[in-house]
């Protein structure tokens, strides 16, 4: 019986592997984001002469929308991947983010959610300098929209902070001690 329940928590343990497909779907995505990015740049720089200064703030306002979300897919493929897959083994490599050394599951949440935030407030900027185009209706669900991602990002942190909190009660810190000789 033991040698079947540790098959089977070795088969519940390697299932973690069926993630990676997705991983690397993400990197694709990434890739699509990347081509987006330049054929939106060449764009703007083409049609420069025929630009308005409020058009150039909104297509400069598109282009940081895409690294947002570029760097979203990137927070998410590889802190996920680290956190949820397996190590990527790449301590003391200098290009390592700094943020990969203390990533866990609820800090790779509230990452998340700045990053959610950070890209809908470009998105919302972009549409108060678009106003003249946009309703009134739809001004007032993209502020409600921001304010649910804000909320609940604050959730996630203060749930995060407090679980933390409990964590550290439950396991205070060893008092290390040294004999100086």
């Amino acid at each position: 019986m033991e040698k079947t329940v540790r098959r089977i928590e070795g088969f519940i343990f390697w299932s973690r592997w069926l993630q990676l497909p997705m991983y690397l779907g993400l990197i694709v995505a990434l890739g699509v984001y990347a081509w987006k990015f330049l054929k939106s740049l060449a764009a703007m720089v083409m049609n420069l002469p025929n630009l308005t200064e409020n058009d150039i703030l909104l297509q400069v306002l598109g282009l940081i929308d895409v690294v947002m979300i570029a760097n979203l897919l990137v927070m998410v493929i590889i802190g996920g991947y680290e956190t949820f897959v397996s190590r990527l083994h790449l301590d003391n490599h200098p290009d390592q983010p700094d943020w990969l050394d203390h990533i866990d599951a609820g800090v790779l949440k509230v990452k998340l959610g700045v990053a959610l935030i950070s890209i809908s407030s470009i998105h919302l900027l972009r549409s108060f300098i678009n106003t003249a185009n946009l309703s009134e209706h739809t001004l007032l669900w993209e502020i409600r929209i921001h304010m649910v991602l804000v909320i609940s990002a604050l959730v996630l942190m203060v749930t995060d902070w407090m679980l933390s909190k409990k964590m550290a009660q439950a396991h205070p810190p060893s008092q290390i001690t040294t004999d100086s000789k």
